[in-house]
């Protein structure tokens, strides 16, 4: 008979992922009392460790890729806004 996959919140990784760094008890023990496999609490700690390193060492450089990001996409609302009505003038509406 097959398993059916199970998904898990974002919420629920972190806490496990936090459980493991904090290292007051083993992975296994961690993964036996949560329902996960070992590997996997493993896993969600080594990214949730990568994370940290990006948080903390792209502070300024991040913050300005966003800004840029966010005036690329107001442009291209800009850019469909006047394709939709030249579009629908074009069409009579």
């Amino acid at each position: 008979m097959k398993r059916k996959r199970r998904k898990f919140t974002a919420a629920f990784k972190s806490k496990v992922a936090l459980e493991a760094l904090r290292e007051d008890k083993p992975i296994s023990s961690i993964a036996s009392r949560q329902g996960v496999h070992p590997d996997q609490v493993s896993s969600w700690k080594r990214k949730a460790v990568e994370g940290m390193q990006e948080t903390f060492s792209a502070g300024p450089e991040r913050r300005r890729d966003h800004e840029e990001e966010i005036r690329d996409l107001h442009a291209k609302i800009g850019e469909l806004t006047v394709e939709r009505d030249f579009l629908s003038r074009g069409l009579g509406h």
